[in-house]
C-alpha cells in the first residue's frame, strides 16, 4: 500500500476540523501538508503516514499517545526547535500529527530550490540538528525518520524538526525515507541513536553534494538494498567537513562517530570561517518560494518550476483588481511590459542567479524586509510609496503605476531593456473564495486574449498566514508569447493582493528567471491592513 492509495484532496476536513491545502512533503507512506484548524481559525502542519491495514483500533491508539507523548517531552527539551504536537488522530487507515504552524519550508525543498549549500551553511545546520539529537538521546529518544523532509527551515534561520515518535508506526517498508535510512534499519533491525546520527551525516552530505549518498532507486525496497550493500560515493563538495560525514556514514554502527566529536567537527567549520557564517543566513523563499505563508497552508508546492509545469505562485490580485476595478490600461490580455524603447542589460540574466528552480511559494509569517547583507548580489529592497516592498534586480523600478484608491491600485516592476515585469496589485474588493476569483472573475477576461491558455488547474494555497490561490498561463502568440505566474491572496474582509511573474514564454525556466521568483516571493511585504 502507498500513498496513493488513500487519496486525500485538498479542502477534505481531517477529524472534521483540519482543512488540508497543500502537499508540503511527499515520503514513503508519508505526506506533509500545510492546512488550517477551522475551529480554531488558524494554521497548521499536518504529518500523514499510512497505519497498517491490520492495525488494530487499541493499536492505533497506543501510536497517537506515544506521539503526543514524545512531541510533549520534545517540545519541553527544545522548545522552538521541535514542532509542538496539538492533536494527534488515528483515522481512516492513517495517523494524522497536527502541529503549530511551522514558518519555514522543509530542507529537502530548499535543496532543490537552491542546490548544493557551502560547507559552512551544511554544519550550521548539522549543528542545530545535533543539538536537538542531543537532548532526545538523553532522554532515551530515537527520532528513527530523521529526514529532509521533516527537518523544516525557517526564514529567519534556524530548524525545527517533525516526526518524533513515528518511527516503526508505518506500513512495510518502515521507513519514510529510504534514502536516508541506515543500514540497520535498511536490514529491518532494532535501531538506537546510531540510527540519527546516519541520518545527519546523510542530510549532511546532501547539503553539500545536492543530492543523498544513496539514491532513490524507484522502489523501497531497492533502495534499502543500496543503503546496505553499495560503498558510499565519497563527497566532492564537503571540504573540511568530508571526514565527519564519511564517519558518521560508516556502515557499522558501532563504529560511527560519536556526538562529541561530531559536534568539534562542525563547530570547527563554523569558527574557522566567521565572516561567511555571518553572510550566510539561512532566507528560504516564500514558499510561494517556496515555501520555505503563514496561515492556512503553503503554497509553495513541491514541483520544482519549469517550463510546461504548474508553478502556481503569485497573483489573484492582480486580475481582481482589473476586472472590478475595470483599470484603465489593465492587461488581462498578459501583464504589461515595460518600456522597451531604451537598450540596457536584463538584469539577472543568466549567470546572475543560482540556478534552481524557485518552488512554489511558502507560507510565512509577515516580518520586515530583509536588510542588503542578506539578498542575493544585485538585488536591492523597493520600499513602494503605496507601504509594500520587494526585493528587484538592480535597476529595476515601477514602470506604471494606476490608483483606483489608497488601497486599491496596481504597480508594474522592471526595467528598460527587460522583458520580464512584476506587478504588484491591491484591492480593496476581492470576493471569499480566492480559487473562485481566478475562476469566475478572471480567467474571463483572460480568455479573450489572443493565445490565451492556463497551464494546470487552479490551486488553493497559503501566503503569509493567509487563504491564496495560484494560477499560471500563457498569452499572446509567436515571438511575443508570454508566461505568467501568479498568487493572488486573502488579507481579510474585502482587502486582497496579488503578485503577477511575467517573462517571455522561453525563458520562464531559466535558472536567472526562476531565482528571481524565488526572490520576490521570499521577500515580499504587503502593505499594512
Amino acid at each position: 500500500m502507498t500513498m496513493a492509495d488513500t487519496h486525500v484532496s485538498a479542502h477534505e476536513l481531517v477529524a472534521g476540523r483540519y482543512r488540508l491545502l497543500e502537499a508540503v512533503h511527499r515520503g514513503t507512506n508519508l505526506v506533509c501538508w500545510y492546512g488550517e484548524d477551522v475551529a480554531a481559525d488558524r494554521p497548521r502542519l499536518l504529518t500523514q503516514l499510512l497505519l497498517p491495514e491490520d492495525a488494530a483500533e487499541d493499536g492505533g491508539r497506543r501510536v497517537t499517545a506515544r506521539v503526543m507523548r514524545t512531541s510533549e517531552t520534545m517540545a519541553l527539551l527544545r522548545p522552538g526547535r521541535v514542532a509542538t504536537v496539538v492533536d494527534a488522530i488515528s483515522e481512516a487507515g492513517a495517523l494524522w500529527t497536527v502541529t503549530e504552524w511551522v514558518d519555514g519550508i522543509p530542507l529537502g525543498e530548499l535543496l532543490a530550490q537552491e542546490g548544493a549549500f557551502n560547507y559552512v551553511r551544511a554544519a550550521r545546520i548539522g549543528l542545530e540538528l545535533l543539538d536537538v539529537l542531543e537532548a532526545a538521546h538523553a532522554e532515551g529518544i530515537t527520532h528513527g525518520e530523521l529526514s529532509p523532509g521533516l527537518v523544516f527551515v525557517r526564514e529567519q534561520g534556524g530548524v525545527v524538526v517533525t516526526g518524533f515518535g513515528l518511527a516503526g508506526a508505518t506500513l512495510v517498508p518502515r521507513i519514510t525515507a529510504p534514502s536516508y535510512a541506515s543500514p540497520e534499519q535498511a536490514r529491518d533491525e532494532r535501531i538506537g541513536p546510531a540510527a540519527d546520527l546516519w541520518a545527519l551525516g546523510a542530510m549532511v552530505y546532501a547539503m553539500v553534494e545536492g543530492r543523498p549518498p544513496y539514491r532513490d532507486r524507484g522502489r523501497p525496497e531497492a533502495t534499502l538494498r543500496g543503503v546496505d550493500r553499495l560503498p558510499l560515493r565519497s563527497p566532492v563538495r564537503a571540504g573540511p567537513l568530508t571526514q565527519a560525514v564519511q564517519g558518521l556514514l560508516r556502515k557499522s554502527s558501532t563504529e560511527r562517530l560519536t556526538r562529541p566529536v561530531v559536534r568539534e567537527a562542525l563547530t570547527r567549520v563554523l569558527d574557522e570561517d566567521p565572516d561567511t557564517v555571518a553572510r550566510d543566513v539561512v532566507r528560504p523563499r516564500l514558499r510561494g518560494g517556496r515555501a520555505f505563508a503563514r496561515g492556512a497552508g503553503r503554497v509553495r508546492g513541491r514541483g520544482v518550476l519549469a517550463a510546461g509545469t504548474a508553478l502556481a505562485v503569485l497573483t489573484v490580485a492582480v486580475a481582481v483588481l482589473a476586472v472590478t476595478h475595470g483599470l484603465p490600461g489593465t492587461d488581462t490580455a498578459g501583464p504589461a511590459a515595460p518600456d522597451r524603447t531604451t537598450a540596457g542589460p536584463s538584469p539577472g540574466g543568466p549567470g546572475g542567479a543560482t540556478a534552481g528552480p524557485p518552488k512554489p511559494s511558502t507560507p510565512t509569517r509577515p516580518s520586515a524586509s530583509p536588510p542588503a547583507s542578506q539578498l542575493p548580489p544585485g538585488f536591492r529592497v523597493y520600499d513602494a510609496p503605496q507601504g509594500f516592498s520587494v526585493a528587484l534586480p538592480a535597476g529595476w523600478r515601477p514602470v506604471r503605476t494606476t490608483h483606483v484608491t489608497d488601497r486599491a491600485y496596481r504597480v508594474v516592476l522592471g526595467a528598460p531593456g527587460d522583458d520580464r515585469t512584476l506587478a504588484v496589485t491591491s484591492s480593496d474588493r476581492v470576493g471569499p473564495d480566492p480559487v473562485s476569483v481566478w475562476r469566475d472573475d478572471v480567467e474571463p477576461g483572460l480568455s479573450q486574449t489572443p493565445g490565451y491558455r492556463r497551464i494546470g488547474a487552479i490551486r488553493a494555497a497559503a501566503y503569509q498566514g493567509h487563504r491564496a490561490a495560484d494560477m499560471e498561463w500563457l498569452s499572446g502568440t509567436g515571438k511575443e508569447q508570454v508566461h505568467t505566474f501568479g498568487r493572488g491572496v486573502l488579507l481579510g474582509g474585502t482587502r486582497g493582493f496579488s503578485l503577477r511573474w511575467t517573462t517571455p514564454a522561453g525563458d520562464f525556466a531559466r535558472p536567472a528567471d526562476r531565482r528571481a521568483l524565488t526572490v520576490f516571493l521570499r521577500t515580499f511585504r504587503p502593505a499594512p491592513v
